[in-house]
């Protein structure tokens, strides 16, 4: 049976002194509705850009291989056989990982450095081999010689369409100043190699020569030529090129700086100097999307990073600067740009001997710059306390994938700096950051940097045309 409700309440709305409800609460719960939607509406523009791209990317099969996970199981090897006399008097604890690394006549010498058998030879490549990195290895040019692009970088010329690779020339004998000194080789000059498809290089030669006479020179052959980055300026039509110049005590610790009509050189040397009054050794550049570009140098014994403008010429330091990172001793710092954040890489400062990464992030260039931890994943713990064995160099943007950079860093051999490797692995900017920073009660809650270890892996097949 239906009884008919006769105390149901009217469908209208009221207000009483019980009960405080007003017809300006639907009204204003519509506006933020409103809001909302809007919001939604700016963002989901914001990202119009870039969604479909994005999605693409990540749902490309070689895209989730990169992110995979690969891990390492390196057997330290036994340890070698003492007298009873001499492991009674002085008990040998064993060895570890990175002390096997830095011994040149460790039984793991192979797997660090493996032998020329097993280089990445783009005369000699298979078609399941083609375009495959193999972090580590002997990269080989299209001569068939060992590529010497040492703490370089990467620059991508529109007027020609082509890649340049500018590093150290490191193909001479390794020795030490003393006995407790930095190994070093003599100065020869800055390289430079040739790509369409950052795979196969062709060496284009020295395009800044050493000085082998004039003992006065910033490039004299027993001074100190490092970590050289060339960018180009649309204004003057010139390629300039900074780099760490030093003397062989690392006392000088300034900044050089060269241009050229062309990115294969030759290069004018032009002069050195302390930018802003200060100590400057490892160093890098970038260009922003504006044209202005910032020179970052590691500063006050390696204990702070400056970042400062240049000049419009790029040939000069400007007066303003900016103090970074203050007290955590950071250097080889390497630069790039995602969704107008920007990311850089950075290493500890413990010589030749390996050790941790770190990603920071800012809205500004010129800071403040906030840590959001060690943006390195697989291998295993050791792999990632030492940056896979390796220290940042540089990070190349692929703008054709969305999100997606090349982690370049050096594999130092101090025993034959020649002989050092090159180790490039992907590196993708997505999602937050495992935890919310301190910084402004958690926000702005950066994205999560992440270099993959990988043995091999090769950007997908026709890269350029995936978009």
């Amino acid at each position: 049976m239906r009884f008919k409700n006769k105390s149901r309440s009217p469908t209208t709305l009221r207000c009483n002194a019980g009960r405080r409800c007003s017809f300006s609460i639907l009204v204003w719960s519509i506006v933020g509705c409103l809001l909302l939607l809007q919001l939604y509406s700016f963002i989901s523009q914001k990202d119009a850009h870039y969604g479909g791209a994005y999605l693409r990317i990540n749902q490309h099969p070689h895209f989730r291989e990169l992110e995979e996970v690969e891990e390492e199981n390196i057997q330290l090897p036994p340890p070698r056989k003492r007298s009873p006399r001499a492991a009674k008097r002085k008990p040998k604890r064993p060895t570890t990982l990175i002390e096997e690394f830095l011994d040149e006549s460790s039984q793991l010498r192979h797997v660090f450095f493996p032998g020329q058998r097993t280089a990445i030879d783009p005369r000699m490549s298979f078609e399941n081999d083609t375009y495959y990195y193999y972090p580590g290895r002997m990269w080989l040019d299209t001569e068939g010689n060992p590529i010497q692009a040492h703490g370089g970088g990467i620059l991508y010329d529109q007027r020609t369409k082509m890649y340049y690779w500018y590093g150290e020339y490191k193909d001479g004998p390794t020795y030490h100043a003393h006995k407790k000194g930095a190994a070093r080789v003599d100065v020869i000059g800055v390289s430079c190699y040739s790509s369409k498809d950052l795979w196969t290089w062709k060496n284009e030669g020295i395009v800044l020569a050493a000085e082998g006479n004039n003992e006065t020179h910033d490039l004299y052959k027993l001074n100190v030529l490092e970590r050289p980055k060339v960018i180009y300026n649309e204004k003057t039509g010139k390629y300039v090129m900074w780099m760490h110049i030093d003397d062989t005590n690392y006392t000088k610790a300034s900044a050089g700086v060269a241009i050229s009509d062309y990115p294969t050189g030759p290069f004018d040397y032009l002069y050195s100097k302390r930018p802003h009054g200060y100590e400057s050794r490892d160093m890098t550049l970038f260009k922003d999307e504006d044209g202005i570009a910032y020179l970052v140098y590691s500063s006050e014994d390696n204990s702070e990073l400056h970042i400062g403008p240049l000049n419009e010429e790029y040939t000069d330091a400007t007066q303003a600067m900016r103090r970074v990172l203050v007290g955590q001793h950071r250097e080889a710092p390497a630069l790039f740009k995602h969704e107008g954040t920007y990311y850089m890489i950075t290493s500890g400062c413990t010589g030749w001997a390996p050790n941790e990464a770190l990603a920071h992030a800012a809205e500004s260039i010129m800071g403040p710059w906030e840590t959001i931890g060690n943006p390195c994943i697989g291998g295993n713990q050791v792999f990632r306390q030492t940056t896979f064995f390796a220290q940042s160099t540089f990070v190349l943007p692929l703008p054709e994938l969305h999100g997606s950079f090349i982690f370049m860093a050096d594999r130092w051999n101090p025993a034959d700096l020649k002989d050092s490797r090159y180790v490039w692995l992907p590196l993708r900017v997505a999602g937050p950051v495992d935890q919310p920073l301190e910084y402004n009660f958690g926000f702005p809650l950066w994205s999560r940097v992440s270099i993959y270890w990988h043995k091999r892996w090769r950007l997908p097949y026709r890269w350029q045309e995936i978009i």
